[in-house]
């Protein structure tokens, strides 16, 4: 997996607070050193941020990541329950580009562009439904 320029920015930050031998020391297992990270983001965040309850932009792109997967998995189920009613290639087409759209979304909220994303997750579904509903009889 890649990271964002932010992430890396924040580990390299750490790193050279740290220094040299930090990663170097036996520590937590990854998944303890993953809630610290997730816990001091979220202790970096302003004070209104804070109680505004915002999202940190790791959550954001994990819940970015599991949106676009679940609508993923509805679009698939949609085709498969459509072809079986109807072959057409008019459905494969819509349905298979609703398909790589949750896909390039996926990549773009595991690079960073979360924003970028969840635009293109709302417009590109709105479209498939509205195509499904105009153009496949």
């Amino acid at each position: 997996m890649s990271t964002s320029d932010q992430d890396q920015a924040q580990d390299q930050e750490r790193d050279a607070q740290q220094g040299p031998t930090a990663r170097d020391a036996p520590g937590p297992a990854p998944e303890d050193r993953e809630q610290e990270e997730d816990l001091s983001a979220a202790a970096e965040i302003p004070e209104p941020a804070a109680q505004v309850g915002r999202l940190t932009p790791r959550q954001a792109r994990r819940l970015r990541i599991l949106l676009s997967s679940v609508g993923m998995a509805a679009t698939a189920v949609v085709l498969a329950l459509r072809i079986a009613s109807r072959s057409s290639v008019l459905v494969v087409g819509v349905y298979g580009l609703a398909l790589i759209l949750c896909g390039v979304v996926i990549e773009l909220s595991r690079n960073g562009r979360t924003r970028l994303g969840s635009w293109l997750l709302g417009v590109g579904l709105v479209a498939a439904i509205g195509a499904d509903w105009l153009l496949i009889p």
